[in-house]
């Protein structure tokens, strides 16, 4: 498999990577286990001084960046300099904050003491999708390091050039070598890396596909693993709801980084009473979005990230429109551009049941849907195997408290799109997968959480 910088833009391949011999790739796990023995016994005071470091190179180079981000994976230079701003803000939550959430707990027992400690595993695998080629290593790393473990990143490999910038924001930030190595290999190389004895967990976000591939092999070689996968997230729009609200967030939530968001909002499921003008609004606003070049300060939609994927919403959309939807904006790609630019889409009239209003579109697709009331938007939210997250947009208490316990989702969202804070978990239920990143959960997920008692 090629590990190359291919601008979405243009289509041109602009650098090329050899991957990782064998010899290299053992050179760097035997160094990762050599660095893990010592750092493990770093006190967290230290730790938290290089990750604050981490932050503010983040913030120091932050255009630097999302210049290489723009340019791997085509997101609009805007968002992808907010983007570094987020990864730097969970390395200070974390440097602020992991001391208390490592902390010994004390049991009430009857023993004369006895409490729990939270202790590093080890090296924990990360393997990283090319969507938020910045946010989605730190809010790996940022925990995971601050625990005492160290991290081994296999990155997508279309941006190899933000997983070598990463590892070099650790180095400069003063952490050891080996504390955290980028590994430039292929994803047929993944299960090898699994097997090792050295290494002893992982998480992967990314595909079902991958995800269910990781989960095996890590489950045939009893380790941890935390999953975070697709989202198809559900965008409820009540009678009650702030409609000017909810359609201008609805606009920035299925559009966020050119649709290709696992907690995007894809499914716009909206009462009959308010759907036609909620219809005539969404669609405006979509007819407004200027789609060009990423680079640009006023680009507001940008180019998918490879032309895999823009065949894919291709023959999505037709497979829809085949099933009975009705698109009204968009439809098809831009192929008067030279690039993976696909418009603006809305589709409307498709039944829930059918197979494509249950799939996930990653791209600037939406799907609307009109409901009679509550009863049936919770039903159509429910009917996918996803549930990262979910939106629902009311001023009905009693609307507001059912739409929170009956979505299935990791998620739910109350008149405000769904998106991830470093202070609150974050991670889905069903085949979105399983465990948490983000808030004392997820630093939690990869430590021994060891009983102690003394008598």
């Amino acid at each position: 498999m090629g590990i190359a910088t291919v601008n979405p833009a243009t289509g041109e391949t602009l650098k090329t990577f050899e991957a990782l011999t064998h010899e290299e790739l053992e050179a760097k796990l035997a160094l990762a286990d050599s660095a893990f023995k010592q750092y493990r016994q770093s006190a967290i005071a230290q730790r938290s001084q290089m990750m604050a470091r981490v932050a503010q190179i983040l913030e120091n180079k932050q255009v630097e960046f999302a210049k290489v981000m723009t340019l791997e994976m085509g997101k609009t230079i805007k968002s992808a300099i907010a983007e570094v701003q987020k990864c730097a803000l969970v390395c200070r939550y974390y440097a602020d904050n992991a001391a208390q959430f490592l902390a010994d707990v004390p049991g009430s027992t009857d023993a004369s003491s006895s409490y729990v400690r939270y202790q590093p595993l080890g090296i924990i695998l990360a393997v990283m999708p090319w969507n938020f080629p910045f946010w989605q290593v730190f809010r790996f790393a940022a925990p995971a390091l601050m625990a005492g473990n160290v991290g081994i990143l296999k990155h997508a490999s279309n941006v190899p050039q933000c997983a070598l910038a990463i590892e070099e924001v650790f180095t400069e930030a003063g952490f050891p070598p080996g504390v955290f190595q980028t590994l430039l290999v292929g994803a047929d190389r993944v299960e090898a890396i699994i097997n090792d004895d050295r290494v002893k967990a992982a998480t992967l976000t990314g595909s079902e596909p991958a995800g269910m591939s990781l989960a095996a092999a890590a489950g045939k070689q009893i380790k941890k693993t935390v999953l975070e996968l697709g989202g198809s997230d559900p965008f409820i729009v009540l009678e009650s709801a702030d409609l000017e609200a909810a359609v201008t967030t609805a606009v920035t939530a299925r559009m966020l980084n050119n649709g290709q968001s696992c907690i995007a909002a894809k499914r716009f499921i909206v009462a009959n009473a308010i759907a036609d003008e909620f219809e005539e609004r969404l669609l405006s606003k979509y007819q407004a979005l200027k789609v060009g070049d990423p680079m640009s300060e006023d680009t507001d939609i940008g180019p998918l990230a490879t032309q895999r994927i823009l065949q894919d919403i291709d023959r999505q959309v037709k497979e829809a429109i085949a099933q009975g939807g009705n698109v009204l904006i968009g439809g098809q790609p831009l192929s008067e551009r030279t690039g993976n630019f696909y418009p603006p889409t809305i589709i409307a009239n498709l039944s829930p049941d059918t197979s494509m209003a249950k799939e996930e579109f990653f791209g600037p697709v939406a799907l609307l849907f009109r409901v009679a009331n509550i009863d049936e938007a919770i039903a159509v939210a429910n009917n996918t195997t996803f549930g990262l997250g979910a939106s629902g947009w009311t001023n009905d208490d009693r609307e507001r408290d059912r739409l929170i316990d009956e979505l299935e989702a990791g998620a739910v969202f109350i008149n405000s799109m769904v998106k991830s804070d470093p202070r609150l978990p974050f991670g889905g239920i069903k085949r979105s997968g399983y465990g948490r990143e983000l808030g004392k959960e997820g630093i939690q997920e990869f430590v021994n959480i060891k009983t102690v008692w003394i008598k």
